[in-house]
């Protein structure tokens, strides 16, 4: 194990008989903030360690995927931080565009204004407020958690430094013909008024309306279906596959659009699957994006019907509806000429929502800047490809690839008013030029800077090289860039994950921002199902804190954390997690008042017991396989591993037969005493990342240390005894099925049974004792009568239960245990024998009876076997 080098003062307190985290958190946490642990120096000589941490909204407060997410980097970045990493984890918020500006929005709501009635300037002095006095809570609801960041770095994407960053980029890629503005079809949002990116679109299943209906007359006629019958107004055309030889005929002719006098085209378009619906299609190109497709490849005129609040707009009886108003209007005259082939109502189909203010978006085509990404997203893509990152786990790499290599141009303005202003001018005569942040921009009549603001993925996806001070090469980011792993959900892989690399790998000389993509999964409820305020399901985390404390709420969700699926938690857990924060508390308190001590080397290997031995060979495995462990980013493994070493191994089997030495004193003791303390202060170590505040009020409180927090992380010294681990192993047997026997005759734990172990001649001779010990077993006296006798590990245990129960109780309740078992049996044994029922019954049904046949035969077994060993009447 390695040695600490902190000073030990000349006295160790003594801990409380128990624990309570409200007690402790707060203190703790800000003792650590204030000596500057968490801060990063990048004139330091020691390798860097660099984590940037996917910045939370301004407007939000910590949900439970905050929790979980923040956990799993802090432990690596403490970790890190105590193998002697210079360790960075760099914290921030996003300002969050469209979340933000609708928050303030409905406080202006409130006092029955809009934005419009402010003006823009007012209304982002307004958002600046707004954040200033209510805007990240967050921050503290994260030194709750525990979480180690570099507070004095604390970013903000609006910030002066990254607002700079973000022109240089924009100005950079304008120049060089990446970024271009262009009219093509985009998702709007009627209630945000502003266009929305494709992966922020969330579909959900909505109950509308599908209606046929005829277009055409005569011979010239075909059956189109829609959902969305005020666009009607705005086909431009209607389109068949050109193999489809139901509609040759009509291919290149011109058919009446119901509703109005305009006659549209047929056309032939390969995109239309002949075998869905009729096989023919209605092409509105202003709004459905293969409508658009098709409008470009036809050359169709694309007709605008609705403006930006989807208000129908062409002239005629429907001007001035609502695009939902519409549609019942716009069916009554339709079906009175008999144009109605069929309609279905309710309807369920898949349908766009904002994923800000959850309203139904509208395809439109609108004017807007986008970023080229072919070259980007190739980039993003070979990085991986060649190695220089690396996507954990390896299962996630396909997706990627499917994403970057797929990937369609970026639509990156918002018609908003808070975010970053897209630094374009637009001159009187159709001028555009770029402006950097240390250019002034055009002078004169008719100059006016763009109004639209960009995508807030655009400025966090900087975030890797701006938070370090770029486009300044500064001291920060020569020592910290690029990143070693980015933690985050498999869900922003698209959103964030892609444009980071896009960006990194553009502006930093090919440097990726990241050298690994560690994934991990969406946080559910206990049984599984998506949390949410709809299902009632959600959890505040700072509750659980409450409750429980914070390293239990830390210790459950990293236990549920395997790379890249889903993580569990229930209530339930969380106590479990507390339980087990007592354990280790009461235990070290118990281990400190027998003498338990981290002074000097070790004792000699010829001083220590077949105990002191085994434990130490298990807390040296338990070291490799936990850095194992991180190294591959198995929280939950490493997790469960660190839970049982220390409540099964340490706590339940070496506490225990330590007892014995303790209780006898000597020199024996004392090198237990020292050994103890060994693994104490080793486990301890081990579990900081996990659960920071419990092992830094123990392990300060054993070692007399300054903090956990700069301690050396634990390394395996190669010592390995694998003939204590088997002498060990036999004793573990030994009390392992005499327990077991005990509690199948009703013995109660506590309950003290004479005895007769023989032990002779194995290696369990020494341990009698301590098995005595645990097994609760007398010594066997002169009038012990042996009434069960195990042989089990090569020895024997002789029981005299003569006192201990009553007999022709035990027989009766074991006798009736054991027809009802045999019952279970027999019937479960009729139905699996009736051919008319294993012939009707369902797969499921027949299982679950062999199941009960199983557990049946099962229990005859243990209950004949108990019955057996029963003494004589």
């Amino acid at each position: 194990m390695t040695e600490n080098t902190q000073q030990q003062p000349a006295t160790t307190p003594e801990l409380p008989t128990q624990y309570a985290p409200a007690e402790v958190e707060g203190t703790l946490y800000e003792r650590w903030v204030g000596r500057g642990y968490f801060e990063a120096d990048a004139k330091s000589d020691k390798t860097p360690y660099t984590v940037v941490i996917p910045p939370p909204n301004v407007t939000g407060s910590l949900h439970m995927g905050h929790a979980f997410e923040h956990t799993l980097i802090d432990a690596l970045t403490r970790r890190k931080r105590m193998q002697g990493y210079e360790t960075l984890w760099q914290p921030g918020m996003d300002h969050a565009g469209i979340a933000t500006q609708n928050v303030v929005e409905r406080e202006l709501a409130k006092e029955g204004k809009s934005r419009h009635d402010l003006g823009r300037e007012a209304f982002v002095e307004r958002v600046w407020q707004w954040k200033a006095e209510s805007g990240g809570q967050i921050q503290g609801q994260m030194r709750r958690l525990g979480e180690g960041v570099a507070w004095s770095r604390d970013r903000f994407t609006m910030d002066e430094g990254l607002s700079r960053a973000v022109q240089t980029v924009f100005k950079k890629m304008y120049d060089e013909g990446l970024i271009y503005r262009a009219e093509r079809i985009i998702n709007w949002c009627p209630r945000c008024l502003t266009a929305i990116s494709d992966i922020e679109v969330d579909y959900q299943d909505d109950d509308g309306e599908l209606v046929s209906l005829k277009y055409g007359d005569g011979d010239e006629t075909v059956v189109v279906a829609t959902t969305r019958a005020e666009t009607m107004l705005g086909d431009t055309a209607v389109a068949v596959h050109p193999d489809d030889e139901r509609y040759a005929h009509l291919i290149g002719k011109r058919i009446t659009l119901p509703l109005t006098d305009r006659t549209i085209p047929v056309v032939a378009d390969t995109h239309v699957d002949p075998e869905f619906g009729t096989g023919a299609v209605k092409v509105t190109p202003a709004h459905d994006p293969n409508d658009f497709a098709i409008g470009q490849r036809h050359g169709l005129e694309s007709i605008e019907v609705l403006d930006e609040r989807g208000i129908i707009t062409v002239h005629g009886p429907f001007e001035g509806l609502d695009r939902v108003a519409a549609r019942s209007g716009i069916w009554a005259p339709r079906r009175a000429h008999g144009r109605i082939v069929a309609e279905k109502r309710p309807y369920t189909h898949s349908v766009g929502h904002c994923s800000r203010c959850r309203t139904t978006l509208e395809p439109r085509v609108s004017l807007q800047w986008w970023v080229k990404v072919e070259p980007l997203a190739k980039a993003a893509g070979d990085a991986v490809r060649d190695g220089k990152v690396a996507i954990h786990p390896a299962d996630m790499t396909q997706r990627y690839y499917d994403w970057v290599d797929n990937m369609h141009d970026w639509c990156i303005s918002r018609q908003l008013w808070w975010g970053h202003r897209i630094p374009i001018w637009h001159g009187p005569n159709g001028e555009m030029v770029a402006v950097g942040p240390d250019e002034q921009p055009p002078a004169g009549e008719g100059w006016e800077q763009d109004p639209d603001v960009l995508d807030t993925w655009f400025s966090s996806g900087l975030w890797p090289f701006s938070t370090l001070g770029w486009p300044e090469q500064t001291p920060d980011l020569e020592k910290f860039y690029s990143t070693d792993v980015l933690v985050t959900g498999y869900d922003l892989m698209f959103f964030w994950v892609a444009r980071m690399m896009m960006f990194g790998l553009y502006t930093m000389d090919g440097e990726p921002p990241f050298r690994t993509v560690a994934f991990h999964g969406m946080v559910r409820d206990e049984f599984g199902k998506k949390m949410s305020k709809s299902a009632g399901n959600t959890v505040n985390p700072l509750d659980w804190m409450d409750t429980y404390g914070s390293d239990a709420v830390r210790f459950t969700l990293a236990r549920g954390a395997n790379p890249g699926t889903d993580v569990p938690i229930g209530e339930d857990w969380v106590q479990a997690s507390r339980n087990f924060a007592n354990k280790i508390w009461n235990a070290t308190r118990f281990a400190l008042m027998n003498g338990a001590n981290v002074e000097g080397d070790l004792p000699p290997v010829e001083q220590q017991s077949a105990a002191d031995r085994w434990i130490l060979s298990r807390l040296n495995k338990t070291v490799a396989e936990v850095d194992a462990y991180y190294d591959d980013y198995q929280f939950a493994k490493l997790s469960d591993a660190l839970y049982h070493f220390a409540w099964d191994e340490v706590f339940d089997w070496y506490v225990e037969l330590s007892k014995t030495t303790y209780f006898a004193g000597g020199e024996q003791a004392k090198v237990s005493a020292r050994v103890l303390g060994e693994v104490l202060d080793v486990t301890l170590r081990l579990l900081h990342p996990v659960t920071p505040f419990v092992t830094e009020a123990l392990w300060t409180t054993l070692t007399g240390r300054e903090s956990v927090v700069i301690a050396d992380w634990p390394a395996d010294s190669g010592f390995r005894d694998d003939a204590a681990e088997r002498e060990i192993e036999l004793v573990q047997r030994v009390v392992t099925e005499v327990r077991r026997f005990r509690s199948d005759q009703g013995l109660q734990p506590g309950q003290k049974v004479p005895a007769r172990l023989g032990l002779t001649g194995t290696t369990l001779a020494p341990h009698e004792a301590a098995i005595r010990q645990l097994l609760r077993l007398q010594p066997e006296g002169d009038a012990f009568h042996a009434t069960a006798t195990l042989p089990v590990a090569g020895a024997t245990v002789a029981l005299d239960l003569s006192g201990a129960i009553d007999v022709p109780a035990e027989r009766k309740r074991l006798a009736k245990d054991l027809a009802a078992a045999e019952k279970e049996k027999a019937q479960a044994e009729a139905k699996l024998g009736n051919d008319a029922f294993l012939a009707k019954a369902p797969d499921q049904v027949v299982d679950k009876i062999r199941t009960r046949l199983a557990s049946a035969e099962a229990d005859i077994t243990r209950i004949s076997a108990q019955l057996e060993s029963l003494p004589s009447l």
